[in-house]
This record gives C-alpha cells, structure tokens and sequence, in this order.
C-alpha cells in the first residue's frame, strides 16, 4: 500500500513508519516538526527507496491536496497531533488548532481526493485517536467504542472534536473514515516528558520521580509495536464508519508502574548510588482534572480483525527500560536542543 501518514516524526507515527516499511509500504511521512517530533526516529528507513519525508503543518489545507494529489495515497494515516495533557492545561490553544483545525484541513483535502476520482478503490481515512476522550473510569468496567464522550482536559476535548469532525465527515459526505482509539503507549522513543522517560531518566541522575497525588490513577498500558500492527491492519482492513478500541489488556497503578521501572533500574545499575531507586518517587500535587481510570475493551479488533496484543508489560517494560539506558545519546540530543526534561513532571496521561 501507498501510505500517508501524518505525525510520522513522532512517537506512535514513527514506529507505524518504521513497521510499514518493513512490511513492504510505501510511506509518505508528513510532520510539522514540532517540539515532540524527531527526524532520528526515523533514521533507520531514512534512505529507503519507499520511504518519503515533507515537513508541512496539517493545517495548510492547499498543501495537504497538494501532497495528497501527488503522492495518490490508498490510506490516510491521521497521527499528527498535540497529546501532553500538562501542556493542554498550560496552553490549549495549539491543542485546537492542531487538532482540531489541522483535522479539519486534512479530512477536506482528503475528501476533494475522493470527489476527484483519484483515490483508489478501498482508499481509507484513518483517524488515530485516544481513549482520553470517554472520560474517567470508577473501579470497575472498560470503555468500548460505544461508550459516550466525556472529556475532562483540553487534550481530550481537542481529540473528542477531531473525532467528532471524522465521524461528521464519514456520514455526510460519505467519506471512508475509519477511528482508533488506543490506551496509554509506551516504547522506545518516546518523548521524555512522558512518565516512562521521566522515571529512567531521573533515577538515572539521581532526582526525584515525581508521581501525581497517590499515585492510585490506573492506566491500561499498550506497547507501541503492538499498537503500529494494530493500526496498520485497521487502515488495510477496517470497515469505513467504524470505530476500534485498541488496548494493552495491561492496567496498572501510576505508582506500581513506577515501582516497576525502579526495579527493572535496580537490576539494571547496581553501581548506582541511587538504589533502590523507588527511593526517588516523590509525591507530587495532582493535576486538575486528573482521570481516575482507564481501560480498553478490544473485544471488536480482536474479533473483527483477529489483532491482540503480544507484549506482556512485563516484557515490554524491560525492553523499553533497556532501550532508554543503551540510547542516552537519543535523549541528550533532546536536552542539547533546548528541552529540559526535568522542567515537565512527565505524567502519564
């Protein structure tokens, strides 16, 4: 296939870039550049012949035709998105106009591509969205994709809009949308003022690992090579109008998590000074409108597509402690750009 995929610098995109050229695609990478996007995570499917790279904004709606008109696409993969919550709270406004207006600028210039004749038959619109948009979850239950929206933060409602806008455009003007909504992902080159970088990266240098109020708000975590299979096979094979949830089958505490990568840590250094590294965890004020709970039913993909996830996060998390500690140099590149990791608490979401 043939497919553009919008956010391809960051971390989600990059690793279904990475995936699909090692499953034969053609892949049009579309990324503004941003703070959070990274031409090194791309580096290794760089000089592939089927790999090609445009640095625009989404919200240029002449360029996206442009680019759409002259890559002639079999699948829009819609990645490209602002998603740190803390960042929405501080300054939402880039989280409407990339989110939403960008979706907006993308789903028309994808819609003149259909109206033209152009695209292929079984050309799909891929929307790539997030679980944050259902809201909070008591103790028990999982979301599914007819769970109702209940945004709590900028960031969510930034996303329930773009999702909104993809479903308006399915059913009004027929456009073949397909919508993902997915768990918390974690991986190797992720952008560290997430938790899973944050907690490496300050039990590394010995500083405090900040954990928001209890640490008792449970997230269901997916491995970010799972989730690139599981987008991949949705923007082949998902039915237009649909929607699928994509989940890690993984919940944990925020402070078992972190426990978690302090002990992977403790193994891992036992020079270090700073074991057992859940010393470090220092309880933090919690966050407005801080979500209690998530969880991903993927009874549909699973059943309607045949996708599980593979990762246990035992397996996972070791893999990805490992990758932060064998690639310090990905990270300080980072810093040497100007971001300080520890200027952000690096909450998970």
């Amino acid at each position: 296939m043939r497919l553009m995929v919008t956010g391809g610098a960051g971390f989600i995109g990059s690793a279904v870039a990475r995936r699909a050229i090692a499953d034969g695609h053609d892949v049009l990478n579309v990324d503004k550049l941003t703070y959070a996007a990274n031409l090194d995570n791309v580096a290794e499917i760089a000089s592939n012949e089927r790999y090609h790279f445009a640095q625009q904004d989404i919200c240029d709606q002449k360029a996206m035709t442009a680019l759409i008109d002259g890559f002639k696409p079999d699948a829009i993969m819609h990645l490209a998105a602002e998603s740190h919550v803390d960042r929405s709270i501080d300054g939402p406004r880039d989280f409407i106009d990339t989110n939403i207006v960008g979706t907006y600028a993308l789903l028309e210039a994808a819609r003149g591509y259909v109206r033209s004749g152009a695209a292929p038959k079984g050309f799909r619109f891929h929307h790539i969205s997030t679980d944050e948009v259902y809201g909070s979850l008591g103790a028990e239950g999982a979301f599914t994709e007819d769970s109702p929206y209940r945004p709590n933060s900028p960031y969510s409602a930034s996303k329930a809009s773009s999702d909104m806008l993809a479903r308006a455009w399915s059913e009004t003007f027929d456009l073949p949308v397909v919508i993902s909504n997915c768990s918390n992902n974690y991986g190797p080159y992720q952008f560290p003022e997430k938790l899973i970088p944050v907690v490496v990266i300050n039990a590394l240098e010995g500083r405090p690992i900040p954990v928001y109020g209890k640490g008792e708000n449970v997230r269901d975590w997916l491995y970010v090579g799972d989730h690139a299979e599981a987008l991949l096979l949705v923007a082949q094979q998902g039915a237009p109008g649909e929607t699928y949830n994509i989940g890690g089958r993984a919940e944990r505490s925020n402070l078992d998590l972190v426990r978690m990568i302090c002990a992977l840590l403790d193994k891992a250094l036992l020079e270090s000074e700073s074991r057992p590294h859940d010393s470090l965890i220092a309880f933090v004020d919690d966050r407005p409108g801080h979500d209690f709970r998530y969880a991903i039913n993927c009874d549909k993909i699973e059943r309607a597509l045949g996708w599980t996830p593979t990762m246990t996060i035992e397996e996972g998390m070791a893999r990805t402690v490992r990758w932060y500690l064998d690639n310090r140099s990905w990270w300080e590149a980072i810093r040497r750009r100007g971001f300080d990791t520890a200027r952000r608490q690096g909450q998970a979401r």
